[in-house]
């Protein structure tokens, strides 16, 4: 099936270059937005203040649910807000058409699962200390420790798969359907397909924020209880 038509190959026709290309438009989009929903703040949020600010009040009501703590939740709330604007601005500009979506692209869901997989381990150690973090990894008896340790490594590197996969493959095989009804009807049929993926889109966001929280969690509240 041929390729669709996007704008980035006004510049340079290479999926490479067109990842790329759309990765950084999604941060300018973002950092414009945020811009100028900060730009003029106001007592009573209207517009994209009002917007900003549910998203925040949403990403910290997650937090708090998971973690069990307002200021845990927080703490890390500037990582999955952020972590969660870029999935979303980047699974949104694929439905639009002429445009790539960042997150069909292994290259990205994989650095950010990166990014969340060392973070998390990160604040165990820092806030368990290395011993007492990684002592976990044994289990309770050390009798299954020589069992244990290899299945808990597994686990942990099985995350990286799992966050940037699911994503990946969602998003990918959402660009392959919008590509197909495009092709076949491109006037009627896809208006109820960019409804199905926008919400798709915000489900996949959803999901991969609420593992970084629930990661999270594993590393710096489970521990405090042992």
């Amino acid at each position: 099936m041929k390729e669709l038509f996007l704008f980035s190959n006004f510049i340079e026709a290479s999926t490479s270059f067109a990842y790329i290309f759309h990765f950084f438009l999604v941060v300018l989009i973002i950092l414009a937005l945020a811009y100028f929903a900060t730009k003029k703040l106001t007592l009573i949020p209207r517009g994209l203040q009002n917007i900003f600010e549910a998203f925040v009040s949403l990403v910290e009501g997650m937090g708090t649910e998971t973690l069990g703590s307002r200021e845990l939740a927080r703490r890390y709330l500037p990582l999955v807000a952020t972590i969660g604007l870029i999935v979303l601005v980047s699974n949104l500009i694929g439905v639009i058409p002429g445009f790539e979506a960042p997150s069909a692209s292994l290259n990205l869901t994989l650095a950010l699962a990166l990014c969340v997989v060392f973070y998390y381990n990160f604040e165990g150690v820092r806030r368990q200390g290395f011993i007492a973090y990684f002592k976990h990894f044994l289990g309770p008896n050390k009798w299954l420790a020589p069992i244990m340790l290899p299945v808990e490594i597994i686990s942990h590197l099985s995350r990286v798969v799992s966050l940037s996969f699911r994503l990946f493959g969602n998003i990918k095989g959402d660009d392959l359907f919008l590509m197909v009804v495009l092709s076949l009807a491109p006037f009627v049929a896809p208006l109820p397909a960019f409804a199905l993926l926008s919400f798709m889109a915000c489900l996949q966001t959803y999901i991969f924020m609420t593992l970084t929280y629930v990661y999270l969690a594993g590393a710096v509240v489970v521990q405090q209880e042992h």
